[in-house]
């Protein structure tokens, strides 16, 4: 009769031990939850980074000289900026590109003698370099249906990580990822992919310096990348000199 008992109650116990862990994991996983929840619930809209990434580049005011490096090809340009308006002046050939920082749209045009006029060949490079263009608009910062999908540290900064898709098929970029200092919101670091969702570029900011008790980009690394091998076709610094 005892040997009866001790079988027949062994597999019971067996079991209310299999519940309990069972009871356990299910009492982890209902605590994890409303965490995980939450985290996903700080990030903050995209939308509105954005919009303070255009207010933050368009309340400079700047008077700097700086230059395109390529290899050997070293460009020497003259940056002039007041609140929304960033001229970049070029000489040998003289080229002088306006960027207005708008409140829905920029807009870049090469300013003559005879007035502006707007530059529709966005994709062409700048000088030979691997900055088009269609980067020195920045238009990039008003596409619409932006998430946040995360937060990186870039060079020690913490950072939003943000994706963005083409409205259209005017650019030369299906898709961008941008991170976005979470104190500043200075761009840290962008990468450009095609319609197919390979890497066709990628900046990253280099170094910053201190002017007059502010702080401004020192070098920024721009390099092209060919999207069948995922190689470096193309790298150019753009470096800001005191």
């Amino acid at each position: 009769m005892k040997n009866f008992l001790v079988h027949s109650l062994t597999p019971p116990r067996t079991e209310n031990k299999s519940a309990r862990r069972m009871k356990q994991a299910t009492l982890v996983v209902a605590l994890l939850l409303p965490a995980i929840a939450a985290r996903a619930q700080r990030f903050p809209d995209a939308t509105e980074l954005l919009a303070n990434v255009r207010l933050h580049q368009s309340q400079q005011e700047i008077d700097l000289r700086g230059q395109l490096r390529q290899e050997a090809k070293v460009v020497p340009f003259h940056l002039v900026q007041t609140g929304p308006v960033v001229r970049y002046i070029f000489n040998n050939p003289d080229e002088t590109l306006q960027v207005r920082i708008g409140a829905n749209d920029s807009r870049l045009d090469e300013i003559k003698r005879s007035g502006s006029e707007k530059i529709t060949q966005l994709n062409e490079p700048i000088r030979g370099t691997a900055i088009t263009y269609e980067d020195l608009a920045l238009k990039f910062l008003y596409w619409p249906n932006a998430r946040v999908t995360g937060a990186d540290f870039i060079r020690t900064r913490n950072c939003w990580k943000i994706q963005l898709q083409a409205p259209g098929t005017d650019s030369q970029y299906g898709s961008i990822l941008l991170w976005v200092d979470k104190d500043n919101g200075a761009l840290m670091r962008m990468e450009g992919y095609d319609s197919a969702g390979k890497m066709i570029k990628r900046f990253e900011v280099v170094s910053a310096q201190k002017i007059e008790n502010r702080w401004y980009l020192k070098q920024m690394r721009v390099e092209r990348i060919d999207p069948q091998s995922g190689r470096v076709s193309a790298r150019t610094y753009l470096e800001i000199n005191k």
